[in-house]
């Protein structure tokens, strides 16, 4: 695979923060810094920055950006609608001595001189869609999850006559007699309180939930528009919010270069500890935690009722297997294989932009 600087003559690297951007020109061919601009990261910015880059990187250049979904997102649409050639770096390696942003910009472009596979910029349109869909339900479900807590624990503090009212009860049900609850003027005030406190709670939770039944069709909606969605939910074990992460972590073609990469990428890749004579694997928790968590979501609902999977793990256990060291293989084997359906369905296909 040929590195950035046998492609291109000139990198030009991005040191982005909420309301600036510096960046960098350094020359491929032998490292040397040859410009630098700082601009407001707004459309005209941005704008500006491109005439500079024509003026000062006239020849095959490459922007080399580092935080390309947040501070740098903006500007990154703007140079891939633009036809620029955009690649996404990590965090800039620090070292000892000066700092500045306009030295993290020269970093940014010589670091990914140094690199010898570039990640392109993450997909927009439709992928955007997707991955704000799926981080606002997530965040809906965990603030669902804490009221519904304060519920039970408010419950089990209540009042007798409350609680035995609640108690043994499914959460639909606890919903509808706590709303269904009125009180006396003149009772008691830790009864009125409590009442008070319930329905409180209540409406939250009812209210949380309604919002997730909001974004739950628009998700699937979304999912139908994009080539690999169908594919994936014919998967078994694989849902709307499954499919939904396994698409925003891939993001396009190109991003992640192989199904080997795509496994190091969601954690499912164990990583070699081997010493001396001593060969040995251990478990990989880096990566993408919330594409990890989608494999692993897969794994065990194809453990529990899909006969193929069942009759692995029947398979591995007679070979000495745990029930985690078989959950864990059979997450690899999701990892390439799911990868190789997205990049089937993808294929010379045009994906989308979100309306």
């Amino acid at each position: 695979m040929s590195m950035l600087a046998e492609q291109y003559e000139f990198v030009i690297g991005g040191d982005p923060d909420r309301d600036t951007v510096d960046l960098a020109v350094v020359d491929s061919a032998t490292g040397a810094l040859r410009a630098h601009l700082a601009d407001r990261a707004d459309g005209a910015g941005y704008a500006r920055m491109l005439a500079w880059a024509d003026s000062h990187a006239p020849g095959r250049r490459v922007w080399a950006l580092e935080g390309t979904g947040s501070f740098a997102a903006g500007l990154a649409v703007f140079l891939a609608e633009a036809g620029e050639d955009v690649v996404e770096i990590g965090g800039v390696k620090r070292q000892r001595g000066a700092k500045n942003d306009q030295i993290d910009a020269a970093r940014a472009a010589r670091q990914a001189l140094a690199r010898e596979h570039q990640t392109k910029v993450r997909a927009h349109g439709l992928r955007e869609a997707l991955r704000m869909i799926v981080t606002t339900r997530q965040a809906i479900l965990v603030s669902r999850t804490k009221a519904i807590n304060e519920l039970k624990g408010l419950i089990v503090a209540a009042p007798e006559q409350l609680r035995s009212d609640l108690r043994g009860c499914s959460l639909a049900r606890q919903l509808d007699r706590i709303e269904a609850m009125s009180t006396q003027p003149e009772g008691a005030v830790e009864h009125r309180m409590a009442v008070l406190t319930l329905q409180s709670i209540a409406a939250r939770v009812r209210f949380l939930s309604a919002q997730v039944d909001e974004l739950d069709p628009e998700l699937m909606t979304l999912l139908k528009q994009h080539p690999a969605g169908p594919a994936l939910l014919a998967e078994p074990g694989v849902g709307p919010v499954v499919a939904a992460q396994l698409l925003v972590s891939w993001s396009h073609r190109g991003r992640v270069r192989s199904e080997a990469a795509f496994a190091a990428l969601s954690g499912t890749a164990p990583l070699e500890a081997s010493s001396g004579q001593r060969t040995r694997h251990r478990l990989n928790r880096g990566g993408d935690r919330d594409l990890n968590r989608a494999l692993h979501t897969v794994a065990i609902t194809r453990m529990r009722c899909h006969p193929e999977t069942r009759a692995y793990h029947a398979k591995r256990t007679a070979q000495g297997k745990t029930h985690r060291d078989i959950r864990r293989c059979l997450k690899r084997a999701l990892a390439r294989r799911l990868y190789r359906r997205i990049q089937a369905a993808t294929h010379q296909q045009q994906i989308p932009a979100a309306a």
